[in-house]
């Protein structure tokens, strides 16, 4: 059996990554919660992935920004269309695509910030190991 994946971090401002992550990006919102034990909370990812992300707030807690541009989160989309639809809603949101540290991620996607400044690549690449 393989194991799902959970990436849980901290943020300032759940609405601003719900905008981001669910109507900029197109993930859906798995669960979402309101001060369990102090915190708020929601989950994103798509409902068949092995993997969901989620993001919690503690009132009183501040969250520091993204401690580097290179702590990333890889999504491959080996469909040009499907890559070109997410690349497009993003740019409809008014997010815009910011240059990769690492020159790799700019030769087949593009890279855009979130509220946060944590680095999610598009990339239009099927994947491979």
């Amino acid at each position: 059996m393989i194991p799902k994946l959970r990436v849980a971090r901290p943020t300032n401002d759940v609405a601003a990554l719900r905008k981001f992550y669910i109507e900029a990006l197109g993930m859906s919102e798995l669960y979402a919660f309101v001060q369990h034990d102090g915190f708020d909370g929601l989950m994103v990812g798509h409902p068949q992935a092995p993997y969901h992300l989620e993001f919690t707030s503690q009132v009183g807690h501040v969250a520091a920004r993204a401690p580097s541009p290179e702590h990333l989160l890889v999504l491959y989309y080996p469909e040009l269309t499907a890559w070109e639809a997410a690349v497009a809603r993003l740019r409809a949101h008014g997010y815009q695509p910011v240059p990769a540290h690492n020159p790799y991620w700019d030769r087949q996607g593009l890279t855009f910030e979130d509220p946060d400044g944590y680095r999610i690549v598009l990339q239009q690449a099927a994947w491979s190991l």
